[in-house]
């Protein structure tokens, strides 16, 4: 049997803004190759805890570790630089330049030649553009947006943008996903597209935090669910335990969002 081996590691995370107290004392894994969403109600603490775990926000106490490796007081591009990367609630894209371009702009963030090869257009600096170039070709492929590669990132439908941000995301090379609600605003079908998606990463074997409203799709993709409820966990399990907790349904779901989570 293949051990289970934890990718993040959140331990007695506290959160205070003066005498407010937005996350009390968080502990939660995720493990390699795990797509574990983090839901809640308005003000439960969700987008907090992704900030802690990004480094644009530091914890009053307790630790963050990614593969063994402490967060604690690094900046967000040097949690980055360790393979976790984040999407926001904003969509964030060059609209002004091509599907394509943002993605290679993205990519040649790690790019292997240097400025002496770009201008001299060496051969290693050649070889090295037509790799970006197949990368981003295989990006835009993965997501589904790879017919639209040459119109303006700004002139894309909502649910397009919305891929692209996770393109742009996927070009950083990460080992982990953060997905901050990535199908707010989405129409069913739009949605239904990303769960496509989220499958297809997982099938890739990237490991997956999202924080997200959408119930049916929470519980659709989610192998399991931590529910945050004024900066407390109350609950953790798979998606038919979360489904029936009783906790839940009082804090969040609510009857009539027990009944849409059970059809999900």
């Amino acid at each position: 049997m293949t051990a289970i081996v934890p990718a993040l590691t959140i331990e007695h995370v506290a959160v205070h803004f003066g005498g407010l107290v937005a996350i009390a004392d968080m502990n939660f894994v995720v493990n390699g190759g795990e797509l574990l969403s983090l839901i809640g109600p308005n003000g439960a603490g969700k987008t907090t805890a992704f900030n802690v775990i990004t480094g644009f926000l530091k914890p009053s106490k307790g630790e963050v570790r990614y593969r063994g490796t402490s967060l604690n007081g690094l900046k967000p591009h040097q949690v980055a630089s360790l393979g976790l990367v984040r999407t926001f609630q904003r969509t964030s894209v060059f609209r002004a330049h091509s599907v394509f371009d943002n993605v290679l702009t993205g990519l040649h963030l790690s790019g292997r030649s240097n400025l002496l090869d770009t201008l001299l257009r060496l051969p290693r600096e050649r070889a090295s553009e037509q790799e970006l170039h197949d990368a981003a070709w295989e990006i835009l492929t993965l997501v589904g947006i790879d017919k639209q590669a040459h119109e303006l990132a700004g002139a894309l439908p909502y649910g397009d943008q919305r891929l692209l941000g996770v393109a742009l995301a996927l070009a950083a090379k990460p080992s982990m996903l953060l997905l901050d609600e990535p199908v707010s605003g989405m129409n069913a079908s739009e949605t239904g597209r990303f769960m496509r998606l989220l499958a297809k990463l997982r099938d890739r074997g990237m490991t997956i935090l999202l924080v997200e409203h959408d119930m049916p799709m929470v519980m659709g993709v989610s192998d399991r669910i931590v529910v945050l409820n004024y900066g407390r966990i109350i609950a953790e399990g798979p998606p038919a335990a979360i489904r029936e907790d009783p906790e839940v349904i009082r804090a969040y779901l609510g009857q009539a969002g027990a009944k849409r989570a059970a059809h999900a």
